[in-house]
C-alpha cells in the first residue's frame, strides 16, 4: 500500500482532491421491449433493450 512521505496540510489535501471532477455520461437512445425509446447511459443499453432496467 503506498503512504505519504510527509504530512500534507488539510488546505493542500483538500486542493488535491479538489483538481479531481466527475463528468456527466454520455447518454444514448435505447429502445425498450415495449417500443419505447429512452435515453440511458451507454453502458446500460443491453439492460434496457433485454428489459431488466
Amino acid at each position: 500500500m503506498a503512504v505519504p512521505k510527509r504530512k500534507l496540510s488539510r488546505s493542500n489535501t483538500r486542493a488535491r482532491r479538489a483538481q479531481w471532477k466527475a463528468s456527466p455520461a454520455v447518454l444514448v437512445t435505447a429502445r425498450r421491449p415495449d417500443g419505447e425509446l429512452v435515453a440511458v447511459p451507454r453502458r446500460l443499453v443491453r439492460a434496457v433493450q433485454r428489459g431488466l432496467i
